[in-house]
């Protein structure tokens, strides 16, 4: 989404939260869909009705109901497969950004267990290319790339094959909020009343640790990185940083006037890296290990660090990956994994 591609990690436990047991039994109650019947060029599956007729940058895409019933969806998109498996929904196909491997099927642990006994074909990120070929194989009727780097060409080539949905007019690229996220995708998949169901639950496990957690409201926040040589500040727009907002923090100021790139992100060079010393910083490593970033003299000589207002997050973990997959199905071990660090941060403040 916004770093280089990192190699697949082993098996880990799957994340186990009671707010995502609430998510997982709907998704499982819904009527899961996937199957093989697809269309061929240009998605005329149907026998002429529409299952969705959506709104996306790229105008009106219409999506036929299936000739068998069955939707064939092949997932593209940053965590798009999840908010699919959420409505009740199995992806054929499941391109693997964090990635999560072939053990997780693509999807973060905490979503594996939605495809219950079918396993779908997991699309390795290699330099975030797409086999058009390898695509067109799952003749699809629905390409979801809700999330993703929003680019024409490809639309173009991908709507050649089947009906393909993107993010709405005037999103940044990678940068689909949740919310809208499984709005859209509920209502490609003519779930629309269900995406609005989730959104709502899940809004409202925000909002309760919210108000578990008041000592939050107003102190400066900055969620970073360390990649390659430089650092970076996520913006508000990222998922990462709007989730500490709606617990309350604010953006730290100087963040605020670092020039952004792609919109949701601003590179941070050496030699400014003080501007993540926020009352509270929230960090981690890409390409490098939790050891590495604790060792880097830089993030040593920041006072949140030093004073132990910083949490570190190993960027392999499950409270990681569940904060940087940023969809209705990640964001409850999220909660549940960094609220505890946070507040322990907050108390040294």
């Amino acid at each position: 989404m916004n770093a280089p591609p990192r190699a697949p990690r082993p098996s880990r436990r799957a994340l186990r939260a009671p707010a995502l047991a609430a998510l997982a039994a709907l998704g499982l109650l819904l009527t899961a869909c996937s199957g093989s019947d697809g269309s061929g060029e240009g998605g005329e599956a149907g026998g002429g009705d529409l299952l969705a007729s959506v709104e996306t940058m790229f105008g009106t895409v219409d999506i036929p109901e299936p000739a068998d019933g069955d939707l064939t969806v092949v997932a593209l998109g940053w965590s798009d497969a999840e908010a699919a498996l959420a409505l009740g929904v199995k992806p054929v196909a499941v391109y693997d950004w964090l990635p999560f491997g072939e053990e997780n099927k693509g999807v973060g642990p905490w979503a594996t267990d939605l495809f219950g006994e079918d396993t779908p074909t997991v699309i390795e990120n290699v330099d975030q290319s797409l086999n058009y070929e390898q695509i067109q194989s799952f003749e699809p009727d629905l390409i979801l790339n809700v999330r993703s780097a929003n680019d024409e060409a490809q639309y173009e080539r991908l709507s050649s094959i089947a009906p393909t949905v993107y993010a709405p007019q005037g999103t940044a690229a990678y940068a689909t909020d949740w919310r809208t996220h499984t709005r859209l995708i509920a209502e490609s998949l003519g779930r629309a009343e269900e995406g609005e169901e989730l959104v709502t639950e899940v809004e409202g496990r925000i909002v309760e640790a919210a108000a578990e957690h008041p000592e939050f409201a107003g102190l400066s926040a900055v969620t970073g990185s360390k990649f390659g040589e430089a650092y970076g500040a996520y913006l508000p727009g990222d998922a990462r940083f709007d989730l500490l907002e709606q617990l309350g923090f604010a953006l730290h100021a100087p963040v605020a006037e670092l020039p952004a790139s792609g919109g949701f992100f601003a590179p941070v060079a050496a030699e400014q890296v003080e501007v993540l010393d926020a009352e509270v910083a929230v960090l981690f490593p890409i390409g490098y290990t939790l050891d590495e970033l604790r060792e880097d003299p830089l993030v040593q000589s920041l006072d949140v660090v030093d004073e132990g207002r910083a949490v570190l997050l190993d960027a392999e973990g499950d409270v990681s990956m569940a904060f940087s997959a940023a969809s209705v199905l990640s964001i409850p071990p999220a909660l549940d994994g960094l609220l505890p660090q946070l507040a322990g941060a907050v108390a040294t403040e």
